[in-house]
């Protein structure tokens, strides 16, 4: 498979490629949301603490994080097609398992082993598509598409989960299972076979070390509260050697995980920094709406499901269109309006009491927040690979999701930790406090934004590409 795509008329055969790699996408994402308006459910159900529970969401965000550059370059090496079928059938039976279990600790595994498939199926994908379209018009308008069935995916996620968990939570972990043999069959049938191998080999002494300092990171935030600062400090202190240690591995290894000049691009940065902040901030942020909605609030699965309908229709039906968009203003102006909407979303919900307005907190909030995706989600993906030679495409689209999902578990993980501190106080200070959190960061990502508007007003494709090549 190679850059050539260039015509807007795409054949059948393409066109069914595209939505099988759309699917499987899709499936990634509903399996990080899906299972968010299920938790106090299989919390009742397997009596979790809080702060275990968080782990149902942290075991896929950090399996999937944690090996998504090893995913990446993998696709690179042995066949984008192969991996990305192979990991279709271990998502598949991870799904079945994470329904069957009885006890808290091995659905966490589950969940874990499903987000490592993950990890090999969402890089294997995305450089399929920005290895068979030629960078520019063709390949924004495709990957407006996946990352629109992405967003669509995880936002959408959260209203199936209302309507399953209405049933029983254990059918969001076995809805998936279905979809994925019909995408497996399909994917044998559809996706073009003997694409050329990348050369090298595999750094798995980098992958081990990158993916032992985020546990170690999540993991220390998670029990920060319940532990002596020192040693808290020392369990921060042993990520930041095992990081060290990841990135003294790729400077000497000879087919590293990661090639460190890559990061030297400016734009390529700022999407992955942008990533952390958009899905970082609104994992935690979810997680703190569930818990408020159904706990405190007493509302069902499928009302609280519903209030987060606006946010799921607004990304699905607009993120198709944001290619369009790009070539026409640029990625880095999509992407500080988001942030703006995206901090703008999370201050209404500053606003959280036991009466919570509908129309003037709950609506425009959600309408906000479905805005930021719309706008920044296609537009990260398109900023992060645009210009990346084919060889690299994997490694280019494994840091980007890498991102996301540690930016997930991280901010995750200090969200539950302020929202279970002092958990003998007042209910909504612990809310508003836990909002602030993902406010904090979405103010973070705005200043990020707003660097690369100053830098360059527009940004056509060509000139991101030779922004990229010079870098």
């Amino acid at each position: 498979m190679t850059s050539s795509i260039q015509d807007a008329r795409w054949g059948a055969r393409l066109w069914g490629a595209l939505t099988v790699l759309c699917a499987v996408v899709f499936l990634d994402a509903l399996d990080v949301s899906m299972v968010g308006v299920a938790l106090p459910s299989i919390q009742a159900d397997l009596g979790m603490s809080t702060s275990s529970l968080q782990w149902v969401v942290s075991g896929y965000v950090l399996g999937y994080g944690g090996l998504l550059l090893l995913g990446g370059r993998t696709a690179d090496l042995l066949g984008r097609r192969r991996v990305f079928l192979a990991a279709l059938v271990v998502f598949a039976v991870a799904s079945l398992l994470g329904g069957l279990m009885t006890d808290g600790t091995l659905l966490i595994a589950a969940r874990f082993v499903k987000g490592i498939s993950a990890a090999f199926t969402a890089p294997a994908a995305l450089s399929i598509i920005t290895t068979t379209f030629a960078e520019g018009p063709a390949r924004n308008r495709a990957l407006s598409i996946f990352t629109a069935c992405g967003a669509s995916g995880f936002s959408l996620g959260l209203v199936l989960s209302g309507l399953l968990t209405e049933i029983g939570w254990r059918w969001t972990f076995l809805m998936p299972v279905p979809v994925a043999l019909i995408a497996l069959v399909a994917g044998l049938r559809l996706l073009a076979r003997g694409e050329e191998r990348g050369e090298g080999g595999h750094d798995l002494f980098g992958a081990v070390a990158v993916t032992g300092a985020m546990l170690l990171l999540v993991f220390t935030v998670v029990e920060a509260p319940k532990v002596s600062p020192v040693r808290t400090a020392l369990s921060l202190a042993g990520s930041a050697a095992l990081l060290g240690l990841f990135v003294l591995i790729e400077r000497r290894v000879r087919h590293p995980l990661v090639r460190l000049g890559i990061l030297r691009s400016a734009p390529l940065a700022r999407a992955n920094i942008g990533l952390v902040i958009l899905f970082g901030s609104y994992v935690g942020f979810q997680f703190v709406a569930m818990q408020y909605f159904q706990n405190l609030l007493g509302w069902s699965a499928l009302q609280t499901a519903l209030a987060f309908l606006p946010a799921g229709l607004l990304v699905a039906v607009t993120s198709t269109k944001m290619g369009g968009l790009a070539d026409r203003f640029g990625t880095s102006r999509l992407i500080a309006v988001g942030s703006v909407a995206l901090l703008a979303g999370y201050a209404l919900f500053l606003r959280v009491d036991l009466h919570p307005s509908l129309l003037t907190m709950v609506l425009p909030g959600m309408v906000l927040l479905g805005i930021a995706f719309a706008l920044s989600f296609p537009s990260l993906n398109i900023q992060a690979t645009a210009g990346v030679p084919d060889e690299e495409q994997g490694l280019a689209s494994g840091l980007l999701n890498t991102s996301g999902q540690v930016g997930g578990a991280v901010v995750l993980a200090i969200v539950t930790a302020v929202l279970t501190a002092g958990t003998g106080g007042d209910p909504i200070v612990r809310f508003r406090a836990a909002i602030i959190v993902s406010a904090l960061f979405a103010l973070i990502g705005l200043g990020v934004a707003l660097t690369g508007v100053r830098q360059r007003p527009r940004v056509p494709e060509a000139v991101e590409e030779r922004v990229l090549e010079a870098a």
